[in-house]
């Protein structure tokens, strides 16, 4: 029996930009050791279930970005066939403007819902045949974009109609995979969406709230689907710890909260209509992202460890992105001057400074009534305020710097 292979990916977000750096070089190296994996694992298959850019309008370099690695895939692999989705931050009209360019290439872009004139979905712009080394149809692939409650049919069950509506779609382009397929076909789909008990990235990801709906069930896939290519959560991970419901995950950390994640693409094969196993290819990370220290610590500590801190010299482009936690008891001025002057010459790129307080007096500050609070001066706010944020009273010197800028401000206006 002919073994299909199925590379499975998202999340790509080209042109994202972290804490003010450009990451071009990251994507880039990514995308680089992604054309040498489609070659060494010898895949009939890209699957790629959304979100390539990371916003509706990338730059022209990004598109470029993008172009390039769809034709070097070609070229390294003749035979590979792309599918791609849309997923919430892509435009679905700029994926869809070169498609018939891509259709050319063997490439398939399903950006938004097509309907007929009778303003009936058409499923068969969903459907897409998916061919074995040898040029025969292995599997029908449902390509299924990120969907808007436009997009989804009208269900008149009298639940959430977002919710059922999408279930509805997924069953109609399952039962017409179902009519065209043949004995030994199998059935994949891709999704771009937040599936029930699906981990969340807390800095990273856009949440899809739409109708109150947060999440979809893992029923919206039929039993006899043999995967699903999932796309929108930035953790790789299994949907209700079914091997065949996976999400791929980012390829690199789109924020410090990621800073741990296992980053892979997800190598399919099929045997007939079964899923005869996934693997897990883990992606090399091109730069590193530092947290100095694990957990936010005093001032003179963290600047300490920061003086310490030994890297290798590296180019620009792969000087490790850092993040300073620090733990403050009074308010710090000087901070950021302070822990730059700590990194000068040093090969890293301070990306930002977390900043959290030493146990908060707040609760020890009795609450006062809005005639307490009128009767108050500014200057009694201000001291309240300080002291229910770090436990003492406000230095005279900060007082007065206050009082100061109180004065000048009252006689500016």
């Amino acid at each position: 029996m002919e073994i299909m292979r199925l590379l499975h990916t998202s999340d790509w977000h080209l042109g994202q930009t972290l804490h003010r750096f450009e990451r071009s070089y990251e994507h880039q190296c990514f995308l680089s050791w992604l054309l040498n994996t489609l070659v060494s694992e010898e895949i009939d298959g890209l699957l790629i279930a959304g979100d390539i850019f990371d916003n509706a309008n990338p730059s022209a370099s990004s598109h470029k970005q993008f172009y390039q690695f769809l034709q070097q895939a070609k070229i390294r692999v003749p035979r590979l066939q792309i599918v791609i989705i849309a997923g919430n931050h892509d435009s679905a009209a700029r994926l869809e403007a070169v498609e018939p360019l891509l259709s050319a290439m063997d490439i398939t872009v399903t950006g938004h819902i097509v309907r007929t004139e009778g303003f009936q979905i058409d499923i068969d712009k969903l459907l897409v045949p998916l061919k074995n080394s040898t040029g025969e149809i292995a599997a029908w692939c449902l390509a299924i974009p990120f969907l808007r409650p436009g997009d989804v049919p009208r269900s008149d069950s009298g639940g959430d109609a977002y919710m059922e509506g999408i279930t509805l779609l997924y069953q109609q382009a399952f039962e017409c995979a179902l009519s065209r397929r043949q004995s030994g076909q199998a059935i994949v789909a891709m999704g771009h969406c937040h599936m029930v008990g699906g981990e969340v990235s807390a800095d990273s990801e856009r949440r899809i709230v739409i109708g109150g709906a947060e999440a979809l069930s893992a029923s919206v896939f039929d039993p006899i689907i043999a995967y699903a290519a999932l796309g929108h959560l930035h953790l790789a991970q299994r949907v209700g710890r079914q091997e065949h419901l996976r999400y791929s995950g980012s390829p690199l950390p789109m924020s410090f909260a990621e800073i741990d994640y296992r980053h892979q693409v997800l190598c399919v094969e099929l045997a007939g209509e079964s899923l005869l196993s996934v693997t897990e290819v883990v992606i090399p990370r091109a730069v590193e992202l530092l947290r100095i220290p694990k957990q936010a610590a005093p001032v003179d500590e963290v600047l300490a460890q920061l003086l310490m801190l030994d890297l290798p010299l590296t180019d620009v482009c792969r000087h490790p992105y850092l993040e300073v936690r620090v733990k403050l008891d009074k308010p710090e001025p000087g901070l950021r001057a302070r822990i730059e002057a700590a990194l000068d010459g040093k090969p890293v790129r301070l990306t930002r400074i977390e900043t959290s307080l030493c146990e908060k007096a707040s609760d020890k500050v009795a609450a006062m009534s809005l005639d307490d609070l009128n009767r108050l001066r500014p200057d009694d706010i201000f001291k309240r305020l300080y002291e229910s944020r770090y436990g003492t009273q406000v230095p005279d010197a900060q007082l007065a710097a206050f009082e100061e800028l109180f004065l000048e401000s009252d006689l500016i206006s």
